[in-house]
C-alpha cells in the first residue's frame, strides 16, 4: 500500500427534514499530492444542487486532519443550528 493511502479518508453527511423545509448535505475528501502536501476538500449545500466547494492545503499531514475533525465538530453541532443532526451516509478511504 502507498504511504499517501493511509491518509485519505472520504466522508459524506446529509440532514434531512421535510417538515423543516432542510435538505443539505456535506462532504469532505482528505488526501495527499505527488509532493506529500496535504489536501482538504469540502463541498456543502442543498441535495441536489451545485452548492460550493473549497480547497486547502496543508505541509502538516497531522494539521489537515486536525482541519477535518474541526469540520466534523461543526456539522456535530447542526442540531442547534439547523434543528435536524447531520448523519454519515458515507464514510471510506
Amino acid at each position: 500500500m502507498l504511504e499517501h493511502d493511509q491518509n485519505e479518508c472520504h466522508i459524506w453527511l446529509e440532514a434531512k427534514n421535510p417538515d423543516l423545509n432542510v435538505a443539505r448535505r456535506y462532504a469532505i475528501s482528505r488526501s495527499q499530492d505527488l509532493f506529500g502536501v496535504a489536501i482538504v476538500e469540502f463541498s456543502w449545500g442543498r441535495i441536489g444542487t451545485r452548492g460550493q466547494r473549497r480547497k486547502l492545503s496543508f505541509a502538516d499531514p497531522g494539521r489537515a486532519k486536525k482541519f477535518v475533525e474541526q469540520l466534523l465538530r461543526r456539522r456535530a453541532s447542526s442540531q442547534n443550528r439547523i434543528g435536524v443532526c447531520y448523519r454519515e451516509v458515507f464514510r471510506g478511504p
